[in-house]
C-alpha cells in the first residue's frame, strides 16, 4: 500500500505543472507547488478548479482536493519537506539542471528526484547531482490529469528500489506507468509516435497522398483499435508468421532518413506553423481550429469517465 498525504512537489505550475498537481491531490498526497512567475502561481487554484469541472467534478471533491495543494513562492520552500519531487519546467537543459541544483540544495537526502520532459534524455538532466540514485524521469502526457500513461525512466544510476517506489506511487494515483529500462530519447511512448509521423510526412511529402488522407486511414481504421489493441498484441493475434511476410515486404521502402524531413523544415521556414498560423499541412480556419481541439477535449473527457 502507498501512503497517503505524503509531501509531494512540482515545481512549475504551467499546463503539465498544474495537471501534475491535480493528479495527485485528487489521490490524496500533499502538493506543495511553485513557479518563478507569480501571476501563474496565482491562477493555480483558478485553473485547477476549472480542470475539475471540466471532468465534472462536484464541489465537495473540487474543495477537498485544493485544500491538498499549497502554493509557495520559492523552490526551497516548496521541497524542503519533500517525499517526491515533479520537475516541469520548459524543455531547456540548462535551466533543468539548475532547477536540480537548487532542489538537491534544499529538498531531504530522502527524497525522490522526478525530472517531467518528452523527449530529453534523463542522464543529461540529472549528471550533476550528488545524490545520482535517486533520481529518474516521469514523462507525464499532456493534459496529465486526463492521459493516464506516465512513463517512469531509468538511468544507469537509478535505484532500483527508488524507480520502483516511484511506479507504485503513480499506480496508487491513478495513472497506468510503465517502466522504461533504458534512457533514449524520446523514450517508449514518442519513439512509437514520430516514427508514424516521419512515415505520414514522407507519404505527403512524395505526392502519394494529403494530409487529409493520412488523417483519415488513420482516424478510420487502425487508430480505431489502437485503444484497446497494442502493436505486438496486433501482431501475436494476426501471427508473427504473417507479420514477417508484411515486414518482407514493406519495411525496405519506409521512410528511414536520420533526421527531419526537408518538406517540414520547409513549411517551418515559411511560417506555416499550423493551426496558430492557418496553415501547415493542412489549411484552418480559426473555427476549424476550435473544432478539432474541441473534439480531442470531449473525446479525453468521456474516455475519462468510463475508466
Amino acid at each position: 500500500m502507498v501512503p497517503k498525504k505524503q509531501q509531494m512537489a512540482v515545481i512549475g505550475a504551467g499546463l503539465m505543472g498544474h495537471g501534475i498537481a491535480l493528479a495527485l491531490a485528487k489521490a490524496e498526497q500533499y502538493i506543495a507547488i511553485t513557479d518563478p512567475v507569480q501571476e501563474v502561481r496565482d491562477s493555480v487554484p483558478d485553473r485547477i478548479r476549472a480542470s475539475m469541472v471540466a471532468l465534472g467534478d462536484d464541489k465537495v471533491t473540487i474543495s477537498k482536493t485544493l485544500k491538498m495543494i499549497e502554493i509557495f513562492p520559492t523552490t526551497e520552500g516548496a521541497v524542503q519537506k519533500a517525499d517526491a519531487v515533479f520537475e516541469a519546467a520548459p524543455e531547456k537543459l540548462e535551466l533543468k539542471k539548475a532547477i536540480f541544483a537548487e532542489i538537491e540544495s534544499n529538498a531531504p537526502e530522502t527524497c525522490i528526484l522526478a525530472s517531467n520532459t518528452s523527449v530529453m534524455p534523463i542522464t543529461q538532466i540529472m549528471s550533476d547531482l550528488r545524490l545520482k540514485a535517486r533520481a529518474l524521469g516521469t514523462h507525464w502526457w499532456n493534459p496529465p490529469h486526463m492521459i493516464p500513461l506516465v512513463e517512469v525512466i531509468k538511468t544507469e544510476w537509478t535505484d532500483r528500489d527508488v524507480a520502483q517506489t516511484m511506479f507504485d506511487l503513480l499506480q496508487a494515483a491513478g495513472k497506468t506507468p510503465v517502466m522504461v529500462e533504458k534512457d533514449v530519447p524520446g523514450f517508449i511512448g514518442n519513439r512509437l509516435q514520430h516514427a508514424l509521423w516521419r512515415e505520414a510526412v514522407s507519404l505527403v511529402e512524395n505526392g502519394i497522398c494529403d494530409a487529409e488522407a493520412v488523417d483519415t486511414v488513420i482516424k478510420s481504421s487502425f487508430g480505431r483499435r489502437l485503444a484497446v489493441l497494442g502493436p505486438m498484441e496486433n501482431a501475436d493475434l494476426v501471427g508473427t508468421d504473417l507479420t514477417l511476410d508484411i515486414h518482407e515486404n514493406v519495411l525496405c521502402d519506409l521512410e528511414d532518413r536520420k533526421g527531419p524531413s526537408p518538406y517540414l523544415k520547409t513549411l517551418v521556414e515559411t511560417g506555416k506553423l499550423g493551426m496558430r498560423s492557418g496553415q501547415g499541412f493542412r489549411s484552418w480556419t480559426e473555427g476549424e481550429a476550435d473544432a478539432v481541439r474541441q473534439r480531442v477535449a470531449t473525446h479525453l473527457k468521456q474516455l475519462e469517465k468510463t475508466l
